[in-house]
């Protein structure tokens, strides 16, 4: 069996690896737009060019004798290359241009969502012009702005976070209408947010364990945001701070919206839908889909499937995720990103220059190392400006991974940066007692 992985980060480290660990001893070939050491080990061969570049990766597909494709990003898929393949007759897990829209166009989710009457969605508007915003942004009691399109998961500014005032929140509003088609208005919610990653074949939806990510790059969630800082998930397949009826909840709003999708297009929905979600007073809110998996949540849900990966991806593509067992180990998992320590730096900061450095990987027990953004070099290991290592700790109990977490994290040196914080005790007892508070109001 050929499998071909589009990809080049973490998220597709830990995504080659449940690949090749199956049963049925996949030849793995990957197309990737930088060289990512940790998948080239696992690969028969790879090739390096642009995810628009669609027709060179469906010549290589053919080439390689590729019998089905798993994409990683985002942006392969709003460029439409599930459609291509398929064009090819290589059928792949993942949306077709058309369905990604559930990550590429705010608008469209959250008007999807309302036309079918699905639970979830704050209060909003979509916005092509700036005519009708003031008076809207003066009917919240916070404001929440979402561009249209993708924005590697930096776009959305909070009222509090990233502005203050409402005139604030009006200057932003007309520069994201210039650079992009559409801008969506939503109340700001109160609560804490978790991320589930739903497989859905069309027709079944199947939730993996949830996890919490941590988007600001410093310690105690200060810091602007970033593709994300680390997560983590709990042994018992819930997180500390939810109740067993607010994964049901996140789980049937996904399986409504699968459902709309196929109402609205015609077209099953074959891939992942991640949905943030937010826990609040009254009950769980939709935040955003993604039509991939998390990165770094993929990290936490891939290394602890017991199914095979394979069969997963198979009963995705021919429809039969009902008739499929899918279990997980119930594990811990704490990752954590080691990232260039001016990562998140304004670039006339004196460490902003520690993104092109060397590291050196020591020894880092029994944690797992997920390549991201770096460079093999003929001298060794080079980060890039981005986000170099997930590195993840998995154990009986969240403390127990998140102290195998650190651990490794320390055995790695150069000028980096992570957040020690990230699993510990302290930092999940004060989303805990927040949610208590909460609930509690």
């Amino acid at each position: 069996m050929n499998v071909l992985l589009i990809g080049n980060g973490a998220r597709e480290h830990a995504l080659a690896e449940a690949i090749v660990r199956s049963r049925y001893q996949p030849r793995l070939y990957a197309f990737m737009k930088s060289n990512n050491p940790g998948i080239a080990g696992l690969c028969t061969e790879t090739e390096l060019g642009s995810y628009v570049d669609l027709e060179t990766i469906c010549a290589k597909a053919r080439i390689w004798g590729i019998d089905f494709a798993i994409i990683g990003p985002e942006d392969p898929l709003d460029k439409g290359v599930v459609d291509a393949l398929k064009k090819t007759g290589i059928p792949a897990v993942g949306p077709t241009q058309s369905l990604a829209r559930l990550e590429t166009s705010k608008s469209f989710t959250r008007n999807l969502v309302a036309k079918y009457a699905i639970p979830g969605n704050p209060r909003f508007q979509n916005f092509t012009a700036f005519a009708g915003i003031e008076p809207f942004l003066d009917s919240l009691d916070g404001i929440v702005l979402k561009p249209d399109g993708l924005t590697g998961g930096k776009g959305v500014m909070v009222q509090g976070d990233h502005f203050q005032t409402t005139a604030e929140a009006l200057t932003l509003c007309e520069e994201i209408l210039r650079e992009h088609p559409s801008l969506t208005i939503e109340e700001k919610m109160e609560g804490e947010e978790f991320s589930l990653q739903c497989i859905s074949d069309g027709r079944t939806v199947i939730a993996t364990p949830p996890a919490q990510d941590h988007k600001r790059r410093f310690v105690g969630d200060k810091g602007p945001n970033t593709g994300g800082m680390g997560s983590y998930s709990d042994s018992n397949h819930l997180l500390p701070f939810l109740k067993p009826e607010d994964i049901a909840e996140g789980l049937a709003i996904t399986r409504r919206v699968a459902e709309a999708i196929l109402k609205e297009t015609g077209e099953p929905y074959k891939g992942v839908m991640y949905g943030g979600f937010m826990a609040t007073k009254s009950g769980v809110k939709l935040l955003e889909y993604n039509a991939r998996f998390g990165d770094p949540e993929a990290m936490n849900i891939l290394p602890i499937l017991k199914t095979d990966f394979v069969d997963l991806c198979r009963a995705v593509i021919d429809g039969t995720l009902d008739k499929l067992p899918i279990e997980f180990e119930h594990k811990a998992t704490v990752c954590k990103y080691i990232v260039p320590r001016g990562y998140g730096l304004p670039k006339d900061h004196p460490d902003a220059q520690s993104t092109s450095a060397k590291i050196e990987v020591g020894n880092v027990g029994s944690a797992r190392l997920y390549y991201s953004s770096v460079d093999q070099k003929a001298d060794g290991l080079y980060m890039t400006t981005s986000r170099a290592i997930g590195v993840v700790g998995i154990a009986n109990t969240l403390a127990q991974a998140e102290k195998i977490a650190e651990d490794a994290v320390t055995a790695v040196s150069g000028p980096v940066s992570h957040r020690p914080d990230i699993g510990t005790a302290a930092l999940i007892e004060k989303r805990v007692q927040h949610m208590e508070q909460i609930r509690n109001k």
